[in-house]
């Protein structure tokens, strides 16, 4: 039900932002979507890839500092408010969210977010009938 992202420690200075796409670009590994977050002297580079199990370890054997982890990734009506309407679904059932970041892919919204209750969250999506883009699946629309 969830898929694999890649969480990587950015400095924040030229040049260490290249190093990992280029490690990327060098494994013909294709980007679907990706967010920064930063503060003045550091970042955290979330991205969801074709390969994110060949990709952890490229950039592992790279020297770059990266985790893998589950998150989830929603489908969505490519329509306003259609994440709002996502999300009090899970606030109505006590889940905060972490972090969460979309993008649009063939027509179709994709809500990608973490929380630190997955249990509950799994349970809610299944009793609220939410559709859930298995990986496999959101690889292939790529």
């Amino acid at each position: 039900m969830t898929i694999h992202q890649l969480s990587i420690f950015i400095e924040n200075q030229s040049g260490t932002l290249i190093k990992v796409l280029d490690q990327l670009k060098e494994a013909n590994i294709q980007i679907i979507a990706s967010t920064i977050a930063d503060t003045a002297e550091y970042g955290i580079y979330r991205l969801i890839c074709t390969e994110p199990l060949r990709a952890f370890d490229c950039l592992k054997k790279a020297g770059v500092a990266v985790a893998l982890s589950d998150v989830f990734a929603l489908e969505l009506d490519n329509q306003p408010g259609r994440a709002a309407d996502a999300i009090k679904v899970f606030s109505k059932a006590g889940i905060s969210i972490a972090y969460m970041f979309s993008f649009l892919l063939k027509g179709k919204g994709i809500l990608v977010f973490r929380t630190d209750n997955a249990d509950l969250a799994r349970q809610t999506i299944l009793e609220n009938n939410l559709h859930v883009v298995p990986e496999n699946e959101l690889i292939a629309w790529v």
